[in-house]
This record gives structure tokens, C-alpha cells and sequence, in this order.
């Protein structure tokens, strides 16, 4: 076994873990391709560089994201750190400076003594090595057919073309009602969604003239083989999607015993049932776009979206079938996954991954492992991704991937601010001191 732990890329999560291991004395060697090949949607050469917006989300414990933020902060994360110092006004939210971010980034591993920065493309990953893989989301073309060999090749993806997730606890249960098409027996897996005429096309008006996302030209390619966006076969005609996606056949809406004009499905999307996705809304509308469109539908007028649709170019593995809670490759554990490549969504999300990959690295050493409490975001993201689910997405921070309070709080603000407390409370009690980790 080598004495030094080897880490590939040099975005977000690498660099998280590239220090984590540092600061525990293990030499690091840490691996970016950049300025000798650069991914489609990179162009500079420092580390850690933010492609898409600033913004690391709100900062308020009773969002999910400042939550994991605050407890990236208690654990000493060098780019939350790093975050905070390159800060821009941006209200509640925590938004950088992009460029003195990364600059800021990239000083901070040049000059740590433990980290040796290789600048060239890794084209083999040597399975008897301990390895951390984090590279993102457009992993080049050498380096995903490696890790198509390691993981199998029905378990990497490239395009991620997910519908809307939404938390249970936020659908009208007045409009809303489980069950499935013709009422199969015992069936309840599903949550419907009734809509009449009137509805219907007020929806059908505003989905079509909804503002989209404009896709690089790289993910244009192949985004929409075998996967049409909601809007675009909308677009084909006034009742397309109600033949589709939207179909009422087999169904009677319990408030007026008829069968309704149209209807959306919601599927379970975890274990618990406290997530739901929107059956065939993959999209590619803007975020703010879906929030305001799906909420016309009847029963999510007050709906929480935990995570909104996406189409874009994302090179990740199912996760569930090849990663353990601790980011550790199942069938080698001298190989570990960080960053969206291991099925986290998200800046913050891919730095709590890159810190625990890291810390485990570290942990293997010792034939010991780190595991976090599950009422903390950082542990729900692991249990999240390392649990069996066949339709598998990758996932951001939010409050439904956490366990449910055993005592009910009807106040979202309320119940948001308790499992904040709860967080952070079970964080303090497994690491007592900061920056220092008790192995489990």
C-alpha cells in the first residue's frame, strides 16, 4: 500500500478531500487535467472553478442546503471556509466572487505541504491504490471508459434527464389521492392528481409558453434520444399530454365520482415516502419556471420542490448499485467516489461528499470507516445515494431525505427549524471537536 492517498480532479469535491486528507498528515496526490485539456465547459486554470451560477444557496437553517453549510462549517471544510471569505451580497444567500474563490482555492493546495498538485489527464485508475474519482460532471471521454470497466457499464450515465421532485408533507391531500389505474388491488404507490377542463388548460397555456433553459451546444447532441421534455410534446398539440403522461384512463376522481380531464402521477422517489417525482415531467424549463407553472396543478399549489427537473449533460454512476454510505466503491473499497460523478447534486452537496470520501480515504488506513448521523444532511445524502432505488437520480440537500419527527409539526418553518436542531445537535455529539473525526 502506498503512503500517500491519490485524488482525480481538481474541482470542488477533490480539492474538499485533497485537504481533509491532508490535514490528517497523509500525503496527497492530487490530479488535474486542466491547462493541458480542458472539459467543454471549462476555461481557466485554477481549481475548483464554478461553471454554472455563484451562488452556494441560502445560508438560513431553515433551508436544507444552509443546513449542510453549517455543518460543512462545524467540520472545518476549506471551501465553505474558502466561501465565506469571497462572499458577494446576495441577501440570504451565500454567493461568491468566482474568480477570487478559485484563485483563493488553488493557493490553499499549492501551499499545503501534504498535497502534491499533478497537472495531467489520468487515464487508468490503479485499483490497488486507495483512489478518490471526483471528476464531475463531464468526466473526459479516457476516464469514463475506466470507470465504465470498474463499475459496469449499465451503471454509468451521461445525461441526466430527471422530473421535479416534490416533499410528500407539502401536497393538498384534499385534491390530491393514492391508488393506481383502474384501482388495482392493494396498489397505493401513487399519488394522482385530478384535473378538469378548465384546469387543464390554463396548465397546458403556460407550460408551453414557459421560458426553457438554453443547453450547451455539446449537450444538445444527444439530451432528448428516448427522453422528450414535458414541454416540448406539449408543444405537439393541446391534448398530446393528456394521451401521455396525463392520461386519466382507469381513474375516477373522488370528488366528483367522474373521470377526470386529465391527471398527473406522483411516484414514490425514496424508502420513507416522503418523496415523490412527477411522472414524465422530465424538463427543461427554468427552475423559477417549474416552480410557478407546476404549481397551477391541483393538489401542489403549496408544493415544496426539493429538486427541479434537469437536462443536461452529467456523467454520474447508479450509486445505489455500486456505492456503499461512506462513498466507497462496493466491489473494491480502495476506491472511493466524490462530487456529482457519485450522485449528489449541487456545489455544497459535492463538497460534503468530497469531505467524507476524503476522511475515508484516510479511515481505510486504519481498516475503519466514518459514518455520519442520518439526521444530518451530510449523512441523509449518503444514506440517499447508497440506497437501493430503482429509478435513481441524482439528488440535492432538502428536508425529505432526513427522518421524519417522531413528534409532528404541521408548520413547515417550524418543522424545518427542529430538524436543523436535531442536525446539529447529533453532529456535535458524534464529533466533539472540530476538525476532529472519531472513527466508527
Amino acid at each position: 500500500m502506498n503512503d500517500y492517498i491519490t485524488v482525480i480532479g481538481g474541482g470542488l469535491a477533490g480539492c474538499e478531500a485533497a485537504y481533509q486528507i491532508a490535514k490528517q498528515g497523509i500525503k496527497v496526490k492530487l490530479y488535474e487535467m486542466k491547462p493541458n485539456k480542458y472539459s467543454p465547459a471549462h476555461s481557466n486554470n485554477d481549481l475548483a472553478e464554478i461553471v454554472c451560477s455563484n451562488s452556494f444557496k441560502s445560508n438560513n437553517l431553515t433551508n436544507a442546503c444552509g443546513l449542510l453549510k453549517e455543518e460543512l462549517r462545524r467540520l472545518d471544510s476549506l471551501l465553505i471556509k474558502i466561501a465565506d471569505l469571497t462572499s458577494v451580497p446576495a441577501g440570504q444567500a451565500l454567493a461568491v466572487d468566482r474568480e477570487r474563490f478559485s484563485k483563493a482555492v488553488t493557493e490553499q493546495i499549492e501551499q499545503n505541504s501534504n498535497i502534491e498538485l499533478i497537472r495531467e489527464e489520468v487515464k487508468e485508475i490503479k485499483e490497488n491504490e486507495i483512489t478518490i474519482i471526483a471528476t464531475g460532471p463531464l468526466t473526459s471521454e479516457n476516464l469514463s471508459k475506466e470507470i465504465n470497466t470498474i463499475t459496469g457499464s449499465e451503471n454509468l450515465y451521461f445525461y441526466d434527464a430527471a422530473a421535479p421532485i416534490i416533499d410528500k408533507n407539502s401536497i393538498d391531500f384534499n385534491i390530491a389521492f393514492f391508488g393506481d389505474r383502474y384501482g388495482k388491488q392493494g396498489d397505493n404507490s401513487y399519488i394522482n392528481l385530478p384535473m378538469n377542463k378548465e384546469e387543464y388548460e390554463a396548465f397546458y397555456n403556460e407550460l408551453v409558453n414557459a421560458e426553457i433553459v438554453t443547453l450547451h451546444d455539446f449537450e444538445k447532441r444527444e439530451i432528448f434520444e428516448g427522453c422528450m421534455p414535458i414541454e416540448i410534446m406539449a408543444k405537439r398539440g393541446a391534448d398530446t399530454i393528456r394521451f401521455g403522461p396525463l392520461k386519466p384512463v382507469g381513474f375516477t376522481d373522488p370528488r366528483t365520482g367522474n373521470r377526470p380531464y386529465a391527471l398527473v402521477q406522483l411516484r414514490q422517489d425514496n424508502v420513507q415516502g416522503t418523496l415523490y417525482n412527477m411522472v414524465g415531467f422530465q424538463t427543461n424549463l427554468k427552475f423559477g419556471e417549474q416552480k410557478r407553472v407546476f404549481s397551477m396543478i391541483p393538489g401542489l399549489k403549496n408544493a415544496d420542490f426539493v429538486r427541479y427537473g434537469v437536462m443536461h449533460r452529467n456523467t454520474f454512476i447508479n450509486s445505489p448499485k455500486v456505492l456503499t454510505n461512506t462513498y466507497n466503491l462496493k466491489s473494491n473499497n480502495n476506491i472511493f467516489f466524490a462530487g456529482q460523478i457519485s450522485g449528489v447534486e449541487g456545489y455544497v452537496e459535492s463538497i460534503a461528499s468530497g469531505l467524507l470520501a476524503g476522511l475515508n480515504a484516510v479511515a481505510k488506513l486504519k481498516e475503519t470507516k466514518v459514518i455520519f448521523p442520518k439526521e444530518t444532511v451530510i449523512g441523509a445524502l449518503t444514506n440517499y445515494i447508497s440506497t437501493d432505488n430503482e429509478k435513481f437520480q441524482p439528488m440535492n440537500a432538502n428536508f425529505g431525505i432526513l427522518p421524519e419527527l417522531e413528534d409532528k409539526i404541521k408548520d413547515k418553518w417550524k418543522r424545518y427549524e427542529k430538524l436543523s436542531e436535531i442536525a446539529l445537535q447529533k453532529l456535535e455529539e458524534t464529533f466533539t471537536n472540530k476538525g476532529k473525526y472519531d472513527i466508527i
